[in-house]
């Protein structure tokens, strides 16, 4: 078991429970982000997510919800579909439910996991403020991690050409850029904020 298996595995216990199911589902989780294709969207990042949930549970109102959504988040994920977040919410919901999770709950983290698609940090909730914040940590790294990020990313989409590589990435850069916030206010990361953006210009001037 490596170091981040570890960290994740007391994460997992103290926020989802010990007992049988919740061990199985915790086997199978981890299975899933040691899927092929995965470069950047797998073991390593879930354990970057978790991990910022834990530093910001101060501003969270149920830290256990917002841990078992960074669990979940890219449970499914696969670069040619469109419907992963989706996808990722149904296997939560599922999981949770076996592990005796309340309705209302349940439907709670499903929201987190399906916000994680447009990061919309104005409208959301303060618990889905800071998923989507430990999500997007990675845009505030510095510029060699960052770098790391965007060559992982783009392994996962070798399917798409050059060309609407670009055109594509450009958009998705764009769209942050013109974002009043990447990091809600609230949180505090106001150093993230501008790493961020600096990062995601610089990106954006390379792809012009």
């Amino acid at each position: 078991m490596t170091d981040d298996d570890l960290e994740l595995r007391v994460a997992w216990q103290r926020h989802l429970g010990t007992s049988r199911p919740a061990t199985g589902w915790f086997e199978s989780v981890l299975a899933h982000h040691r899927g092929s294709g995965r470069y950047y969207h797998d073991r390593r990042h879930i354990t970057w997510v978790v991990r910022h949930v834990t530093t910001m549970a101060d501003h969270a109102d149920d830290l256990d919800a917002v841990v078992a959504a960074a669990f979940f988040h890219d449970s499914v994920y696969d670069a040619t579909r469109s419907d992963n977040e989706v996808a990722s919410g149904r296997m939560a919901d599922l999981a949770l439910t076996e592990l005796t999770w309340g309705p209302a709950r349940r439907g709670h983290v499903v929201a987190m996991i399906e916000a994680t698609a447009y990061h919309d940090v104005d409208t959301a909730d303060p618990d889905t403020r800071v998923l989507l914040a430990a999500d997007l940590a990675v845009l505030a790294t510095e510029p060699p991690r960052y770098a790391d990020y965007v060559r992982a990313v783009r392994r996962e989409y070798a399917h798409v050409s050059d060309a609407d590589w670009q055109v594509g990435r450009s958009g998705v850069l764009r769209n942050l850029l013109e974002r009043t916030h990447l990091y809600a206010p609230s949180l505090e990361r106001h150093g993230w904020e501008d790493r961020a953006r600096a990062n995601i210009a610089a990106e954006l001037a390379m792809l012009r």
